[in-house]
Order: structure tokens, then C-alpha cells, then sequence
């Protein structure tokens, strides 16, 4: 890697994580915010968090062929002002309409910054660096949201509507520095790629489009184990979980905030340890090892409500569950989206990043949906039990795709003497970048 991509990633990795602070201003607050605090009621409420669901849905079918063919550059700029925008709409906007367009807005920013940050990460690392480099953005992330969040907590007043005005306009510059930061990265040149790493059946994935997407049989895999991944873990956090540890282990709703510092600690303590642990080995057996470890934390939370000892036992199941759901997350962050980028065409890398986005979406839409239903009809043993076979799943649908594997897509830091992953060429010179 040169000195020259070494400072661009830096700098990508400075503006994710203010940005990510800013969200950490508003995202907890934002159901209060729009049903109390301006006074439009719980079901406005929930129409603002599913119009970023929708908004994302929208976009990102179209958004990886406009990285593809304007750059990721562009495309994170303008998604980053836009999001500024919406974020800034949300605590001017006093009406219903308003609230909901701001939310829109404010989701097809984002939705867009992901898949071209994602991008850029790819074009400023090397098959060496880049699980490092992946891990570091997430943990960064969640680093700044973290500390946003408990900065907010002390700035936020639900008596005073201009106490939001504050949080959302930290929000909004958060994306404007997020903006200047990737629009002030200097690469040597646009990368140029020989061709794409082969998959196991020897086929090169073809160049763009949906149905080239769709015919390379381990991305399939691989987008399916994601939203099995993301249905599992991450769009339960609100629903289903929530309402398990407050309706049958009977903690307290404060008590859950702690639980989702735990995951955040165990995240941001375990990331780099964890990532020294796992980036030698194979991909698809460190995303088995998730399952396995997911698993045992639907166990700690169905504990949770079980197993007699009274509420200090129910609280101690509860926060252990969302640790180990974080310990899960920093084993994904250097594996799951390295391995996107080496399946990926170098002419396709967009797509294929905003297709596993787009699949992380969808998830993240039913996942919350089904938890609050089987929550609201009191099926929490079902639930439980549910959620326990989609973590063994996932431990069975990752060590599936590991038979599709090339040795250099499953683990790339051993198989590098072979040069399996092309380096980039410069398209009119001998000067080269290194990326994939």
C-alpha cells in the first residue's frame, strides 16, 4: 500500500467516524423526539424509522452502477450532503409531512454512503490490509456512536424542542465534515483491474449488472447467510429482544441501555484483539464461529426469563447476551466485507457492495417487523427458539459457502504468495496502485 493510498484511507476513516458520532446525537432519540417532542404521536413515530427503511429499499438497487460508472468519490459527497440535509429537515421540520420527507431524504443519504465508503476502503487497502482496514471502520463506528450517543444523553431536553434543533445540526455537520473528508481524498490514479479473483467453479463474475450479480452462485450464498446474519442479530435489538428482557425477564427500560453499552464495549474492546485471532484463518469458519456464538447468547437471553433467581439474574443473562452479540459483530467486521469485495468483478465492486447493503436492509426491515409481532402476540419461547436455529443456520450456511471458496477468497493473507487477488494496473502508466 502507498503513502499516498495510506493517508486517503485515514482520512475515509476520520470522516466515518465523525459522521458516526453525529448519528450518535440522534438515533437514540429519534422515536421521542418525533412522538413527544413535536407532538405527532407513537405512529408518526413509527413511520419515520420504516421511511428509512423504504428510502434505503429505493436507492440501492441503483446506487453500486453509479459508483461503478461515476466513482465512490462522487457518490459519498453527494450522499453525505444529502444526508445533511435530511438530518437538518428533521429538527426544523414541525409537521408530519415534513418529518417523514426529512426522514426520507435523510435515509437515501445514507444508503448511499455506505456501498461507496465500502468502495473506497476496497480501493485504498490491499488483500493484506484490508480486513484491518474494515475493522478499523467498524470499530470506529461504533467507537463515535458510542460517545455521541452519552454526549446526547446530557445536551437533550424533551421539555424543549430546541434542544433536538441542537442534536440534529450536530448531526448535519457531522455529514458535511464526513462530506469534506472524502471529497479532499487524493488518489494517485482511478484504479484499472486485470481480472476478478475466479470462484470455485472457475467462472469470472461478468461485468456489472444485477443478473451477473445473480448468477455468481457464492455471492448468492453469501447474501444469504448476510440477511440470515442481520435478521439474527441486529433487527432484533429494538424489537423482539427489547421486548423479551423487559416483558419476561423483567428488567427495567433503563436497564437495556446498559445492555446496548455492553455490546457497544464489547465491540470497541474485543475488535483488534479479536481481529489478530481471525485474520489467518478462514473467513467462512470465523462467520461459523458467529453462529455458534450467537447461538449461545439466544441461550443467555432465553435464560433470561427461565431460569429462577430473581431479577438480578434476568439483568445479568440480558446484558451477557448483547456482549456476546457484540463480540459476534467484531468477528464479522474483518471477514464479511472483505469477502464481498473479493468476489466482486473490479468493474462491479460498487454493486456488489450495495447488493449485500441492500440485502442488510431488507433484513434489518423484516427482522424488527417479525420480532414485534411474535413479541406482541406473546410467542416469546417460540422466539427464542426461533432465533436460536437461525444462529446454527448461520453456522451452517457459512461453512456451506466455504466449499464454493477459492483458498485465496477464504483466507488471503495465507494465500498471498500465490498473487491469486490481482493487482491493479495504472491505465496509462507504469505507476501502480495497489488494490482489489
Amino acid at each position: 500500500m502507498t503513502t499516498a493510498m495510506g493517508a486517503a484511507l485515514r482520512r475515509i476513516q476520520l470522516g466515518n467516524a465523525l459522521s458516526a458520532f453525529g448519528n450518535g446525537f440522534t438515533v437514540p432519540f429519534l422515536f421521542v423526539y418525533v412522538a413527544r417532542v413535536r407532538d405527532l404521536g407513537a405512529n408518526t413515530a413509527g413511520v419515520v424509522l420504516a421511511t428509512f427503511a423504504v428510502a434505503a429499499l429505493a436507492v440501492l438497487p441503483f446506487i453500486g452502477r453509479l459508483i461503478d460508472r461515476r466513482g465512490p468519490l462522487s457518490v459519498a459527497v453527494a450522499g453525505a450532503i444529502a444526508a445533511a440535509v435530511g438530518s437538518m429537515g428533521l429538527g426544523l421540520a414541525a409537521s408530519e409531512p415534513l418529518v417523514i420527507a426529512a426522514a426520507g431524504v435523510l435515509g437515501a443519504g445514507i444508503a448511499a454512503i455506505q456501498p461507496a465508503l465500502a468502495t473506497l476502503i476496497v480501493w485504498c487497502s490491499t488483500p493484506v490490509t484490508r480486513s484491518r482496514a474494515f475493522a478499523t471502520q467498524f470499530f470506529l463506528g461504533n467507537l463515535g456512536l458510542g460517545v455521541g450517543g452519552l454526549l446526547g444523553g446530557l445536551l437533550v431536553d424533551t421539555s424543549a424542542a430546541s434542544s433536538f434543533v441542537r442534536l440534529f445540526a450536530i448531526d448535519a455537520v457531522m455529514f458535511l465534515a464526513l462530506a469534506t473528508a472524502v471529497a479532499t481524498v487524493r488518489l494517485e490514479r482511478t484504479p484499472v483491474f486485470d481480472d476478478p479473483v475466479p470462484s470455485a467453479d472457475g467462472q469470472l463474475g461478468g461485468a456489472g449488472g444485477w443478473r451477473a450479480l445473480l448468477g455468481n452462485r457464492a455471492m448468492v450464498q453469501l447474501c444469504v447467510l448476510g440477511f440470515t446474519m442481520f435478521f439474527a442479530c441486529y433487527g432484533q435489538f429494538e424489537s423482539g429482544l427489547s421486548a423479551f428482557a423487559v416483558d419476561v425477564a423483567r428488567i427495567s427500560p433503563s436497564m437495556l441501555g446498559v445492555a446496548l453499552a455492553a455490546n457497544t464495549a464489547a465491540i470497541v474492546l474485543a475488535q483488534f484483539v479479536v481481529l489478530k485471532l481471525v485474520e489467518r484463518r478462514r473467513r467462512s469458519r470465523v462467520i461459523a464461529l458467529v453462529g455458534l456464538v450467537w447461538t449461545v447468547a439466544w441461550f443467555a437471553a432465553g435464560a433470561a426469563g427461565l431460569v429462577p433467581g430473581g431479577q438480578a439474574v434476568g439483568i445479568t443473562a440480558i446484558i451477557s447476551a448483547y456482549a456476546l452479540f457484540g463480540l459476534g459483530e467484531a468477528m464479522l467486521s474483518p471477514t464479511v466485507a472483505p469477502l464481498v469485495a473479493d468476489l466482486a468483478p473490479a468493474s462491479a465492486l460498487g454493486q456488489y457492495n450495495s447488493a449485500f447493503a441492500l440485502v442488510k436492509q431488507l433484513a434489518l426491515a423484516v427482522g424488527p417487523a417479525v420480532g414485534g409481532l411474535m413479541a406482541g402476540a406473546g410467542l416469546y419461547g417460540a422466539y427464542i427458539v426461533a432465533l436460536i436455529i437461525c444462529s446454527l443456520g448461520i453456522t451452517a450456511l457459512a461453512l456451506r459457502l466455504g466449499k464454493r471458496l477459492t483458498p485465496q477468497q477464504d483466507n488471503p493473507l495465507r494465500a498471498i504468495a500465490g498473487a491469486a487477488v490481482p493487482a491493479p494496473r495504472a491505465a496509462s502508466s507504469d505507476e501502480v496502485i495497489t488494490a482489489a
